[in-house]
């Protein structure tokens, strides 16, 4: 397949015609000057060794050459070169739930966009392994096919939205269903699929479709994504997701069903909050996976055909000053000057197919500043990570990726390239620029010391920029209010720990009180029972005497005889 690469310079072989018109004029007034300077055929008479035809020929030498520098300029490429890479690593498939509830704002910026952030930081960790992408929602299906692409999967990472799966809802075991038929033949390789999820399984089926890939070898990871206590769901005009009562809806993450379907899959739950504790887990549990040497296809760009045709032109320019305006050739009737042009153009020409290589990142970043002028915001970032591939110093390249960065509230990243980009400019305006856009990050994060020392940092290489003189002032303001509001909210802090600590000593007073109380009344309850206890004894004693003496008095008595002898 035949194809240029920078097609905007055949423009330039509009100038063809118009040379074409220029030279024949020139022709014609050239004979009308003849004429008045006498007869043509006394002229030419005169004139013996000069050729009618030979001017002709170089001219036209000169315009296919011309010709031929601009096709050099276009680039022309043929074909698609395939090359077999041998990879150690391992095979993993991403699931996103990208449902209506993923856009929930519990964690920032919101579920879906932390979901797609974690997702390219794991792409960034990648070095040999294989990556595919499955979003899904009440159906699912195949957003990138398992690959070692991550320019791609950068690219089709960052025009997921909701909008792409008509059918609402969260069939979690159709999307694991479809990645385990996602991976390759290979065996004895890690395998993990990752689904990134609210856990809002409306569908169900979802443990029964882990199990079944466990069974194939594949390690289910999950990753839930939101707050246990809910959040409304935004709907884009300023107000929240209803149900058919008018109610609000509230999402809510389901920890246990994401725990049980981890445990099922023999992989690990891990909860996404706001911090990278998440991240660094997940790329932990990632690496206790088996790796093995895959053999990856790689297709890059087109080969590059520009050095025939530029061999094709240096043989034109050998050829035209080869041939001579004059029939018959004497080297010592040649122009040194004449001669010096001609070894000019042709050391143009070499530096210009030389360079054309050279322009790679060049030409990456004025189709990414295309996309970035039409909106194209992740596209515009695709562009510019290429160029800083092929030339990571170039200044502008990062530059221009950073703020792309920045536009998709990637800040974090976004800091990174502008940094960067501002150690590797050299015109102090441009990294006072670069200086600038890290401050409006910091500043917009409450990063008020850091926001300074950035604006600080461009005022120093540009102290004319007013604007960043007035947000170093802003900035400074509310850094001092953010400390005011922080030594009230201490002071305050303070305030109530000695009231609570007052209440707590109160309340230790009224135990203590309370216990003395109760200490008392368990004497006088402990001395009331021991006389009701001798007051029993006493009466039982008494009653039992009574009972001897009546049966005493009940007896009969004896009497004593004496016997009279």
């Amino acid at each position: 397949m035949f194809r240029f690469e920078d097609p905007i310079y055949l423009y330039l072989l509009a100038l063809i015609p118009l040379l074409l018109l220029i030279h024949f004029f020139m022709l014609r007034r050239q004979r009308q000057c003849l004429r008045k300077f006498g007869d043509p055929e006394l002229v030419r008479q005169l004139m013996p060794d000069v050729s009618r035809f030979r001017p002709l020929v170089k001219f036209w030498l000169l315009l296919g050459a011309l010709a031929l520098l601009i096709v050099v300029l276009a680039r022309p490429q043929f074909g698609n070169k395939i090359s077999h890479e041998k990879r150690t690593g391992i095979e993993t498939i991403i699931c996103m739930d990208i449902s209506n509830s993923m856009l929930a704002e519990d964690v920032a910026p919101s579920r879906l966009d932390r979901a797609k952030m974690m997702v390219e930081n794991l792409v960034d960790h990648f070095t040999n392994d294989k990556i595919g992408l499955i979003v899904f929602a009440g159906d699912a299906f195949v957003q990138l096919p398992i690959t070692s692409d991550y320019v791609s999967a950068k690219m089709f990472l960052s025009s997921i939205t909701p909008e792409m799966i008509a059918t609402q809802g969260t069939d979690i075991a159709a999307a694991i269903n479809m990645a385990s038929h996602s991976f390759t033949q290979e065996e004895n390789i890690g395998k993990a699929i990752i689904v990134i999820t609210d856990g809002e399984d409306h569908e169900g089926g979802a443990m029964e479709a882990v199990k079944e890939a466990k069974e194939k070898g594949m390690n289910t990871y999950v990753l839930g994504v939101g707050s246990p206590n809910g959040a409304p769901i935004p709907v884009g005009n300023g107000d929240y997701m209803k149900d058919n009562m008018g109610q609000t809806v509230m999402s809510a993450l389901n920890e246990q069903m994401c725990r049980q379907l981890a445990d099922a899959g023999s992989g690990a739950y891990i909860h996404v909050e706001n911090n990278s504790n998440a991240q660094e887990q997940l790329d932990n549990e990632l690496d206790k996976l088996s790796k093995k040497e895959t053999s990856s296809t790689i297709y890059s760009d087109f080969d590059e055909q520009f050095q025939a045709v530029a061999i094709i032109v240096l043989l034109l320019l050998i050829l035209e000053v080869c041939i001579l305006e004059i029939k018959n050739p004497m080297l010592k009737r040649i122009s040194l000057f004449k001669r010096s042009k001609k070894v000019i153009a042709i050391a143009l020409l070499l530096l210009v197919s030389t360079g054309v290589q050279a322009q790679n990142d060049r030409q990456m970043i004025r189709q990414g500043n295309k996309q970035y002028r039409k909106g194209n915001v992740a596209e515009a970032e695709v562009s510019y990570r290429k160029a800083v591939e092929r030339n990571e110093r170039n200044p502008q390249a990062n530059y221009n990726l950073g703020n792309s960065l920045m536009a998709q509230r990637k800040d974090s990243l976004a800091i990174t390239q502008l940094e960067k980009a501002a150690k590797l400019e050299t015109n102090p305006q441009r990294r006072a620029q670069a200086y600038h856009n890290m401050g409006v990050i910091c500043q917009q994060h409450r990063m008020f010391g850091e926001a300074i020392e950035a604006y600080k940092e461009a005022l120093r290489n540009n102290p004319t920029d007013h604007e960043t003189r007035y947000n170093l002032e802003l900035c400074k303001r509310q850094q001092k209010e953010q400390q005011q509001d922080q030594s009230q909210q201490n002071q305050q802090n303070k305030d109530n720990k000695d009231n609570k600590d007052k209440q707590e000593q109160q309340k230790q007073e009224q135990k203590q009180d309370q216990q003395k109380q109760d200490q008392q009344q368990q004497k006088q309850q402990m001395s009331k029972e021991n006389a009701e206890q001798l007051l029993n004894a006493a009466m039982q004693e008494e009653k039992q005497t009574q009972e001897r003496m009546k049966k005493a008095q009940q007896q009969p008595q004896k009497r004593r005889l004496e016997k009279n002898w």
